[in-house]
């Protein structure tokens, strides 16, 4: 018996082409004399529809789940209505997202999280929607060149890793950590950098292996990634992948320790998890609910173009001390801590070099975290051993 085909189209693009079949029909019969439909704005008609859109599920114990666990909060805002859509890859099916929550769900903000849905999904979608916003996490805005109607916004989670990195440095018997990376953007090689600077500082001798496995979800080369650094004898283990669930369960099947990064990962290594740098993009997200409602925008100046923060700002916070850090270990990373907190600390400090042996900050000098060369980092420190490359 034949079976019946299947067709490769979501209920949203069905509901897309429906309509436009309507509306087509609709200026058929009426002619040249009608007025277009208004985009309807959701809901109850009076509340503000802002979009999420995420690159792998909201339960990964990572990247998508911190943002949907910031999203969840302004959900609770009186006259804001949050539509989500999870596991969009980084292609043109984010353009498709996008669409449909504009014209299907009315959203007016759109908060697409994942770094490659920025060029070219991002910046071709805002072109053909000038009075929608875009909100995007890390990417570049460039005043003069970036759609006037995209903002960026990230945070300085490398502060928390510093931290981490200390707890390693403290926790290690071996003196060798491992760092499981996606791919070399600015903001990963940040993390590393910091981590292992935050080590270095307890000893001075300590490196962090690192290996890239060419992108954010691939958890197959990170279980081999990991299972290679443990054969190498590095027993700190911490990673920037989308979901660092196969990092850390990897980490505690072979009887070491982990950091984790993104979310809380404690429940998934109750021995070996030592800390971890979380996001907390509530206060972030609230904030831009805040502003949508008031009416202000990013085409009128009202919001920033490019919005940053560190600890002070509420960006980020520790994941609880495990069980296998010690109280010299908790001391030190609770006294640097509030240094971040008041704004005072400054992870990159000369003399500095690259783990090519060149300099990067002279005696002397320093980058505070807003530095645009930190945004833009294309090096790894000393005390690094890897490439730039997967």
């Amino acid at each position: 018996m034949n079976q019946p085909k299947s067709f490769p189209f979501s209920r949203r693009q069905v509901l897309r082409g429906l309509l436009a079949t309507a509306a087509f029909g609709a200026t058929a019969k009426l002619g040249t004399g009608c007025t277009p439909q208004e985009p309807r704005s959701g809901g109850t008609g009076d509340e503000f529809v802002i979009g999420f859109i995420y690159v792998g599920p909201r339960d990964d114990f990572g990247y998508n789940q911190a943002h949907a666990e910031g999203a969840a909060a302004i959900a609770q805002l009186p006259g804001i209505k949050i539509v989500e859509q999870a596991s969009v890859p980084e292609t043109t099916e984010v353009e498709e997202a996008m669409r449909s929550m504009i014209e299907l769900d009315g959203a007016k903000a759109l908060f697409p999280t994942s770094f490659g849905y920025f060029d070219p999904h991002i910046l071709k979608i805002a072109q053909e929607f000038p009075e929608v916003q875009f909100f995007h996490a890390g990417g570049l805005y460039q005043e003069g060149e970036t759609p006037r109607n995209i903002g960026s916004y990230f945070g300085y989670i490398d502060e928390a890793q510093y931290i981490a990195g200390m707890v390693a440095a403290y926790t290690t018997q071996t003196g060798r950590l491992g760092f499981v990376g996606a791919k070399p953007i600015p903001q990963l090689l940040r993390n590393v950098n910091s981590f292992t600077l935050g080590a270095r500082t307890v000893a001075p001798d300590i490196t962090t292996r690192l290996i890239l496995t060419g992108d954010w979800s691939l958890p197959v080369k990170e279980a081999e990634a990991v299972n290679s650094m443990v054969d190498q004898g590095i027993d700190v283990i911490t990673c920037h992948v989308d979901s660092p669930k196969i990092v850390i369960e990897t980490a505690e099947r072979r009887g070491v320790f982990s950091s984790g990064y993104h979310a809380n990962q404690a429940a998934l290594a109750p021995r070996g998890f030592l800390t971890g740098a979380e996001w907390d993009w509530t206060t972030v997200y609230t904030q831009y609910a805040q502003q949508l409602q008031e009416g202000k925008t990013l085409m009128n100046g009202d919001i920033p173009h490019i919005v940053r923060g560190g600890l002070e700002a509420g960006f980020w916070k520790l994941s609880p001390f495990g069980a296998a850090v010690s109280d010299e270990a908790k001391q030190a990373a609770e006294a640097v801590k509030a240094e971040f907190a008041q704004g005072s600390k400054r992870i990159y400090q000369g003399p500095l070099r690259n783990n090519q042996g060149q300099e990067i900050i002279a005696a002397g000098q320093s980058y505070e975290q807003t530095a645009v060369e930190l945004e833009t980092m294309n090096w790894l420190v000393e005390g690094v051993d890897g490439r730039l490359e997967s």
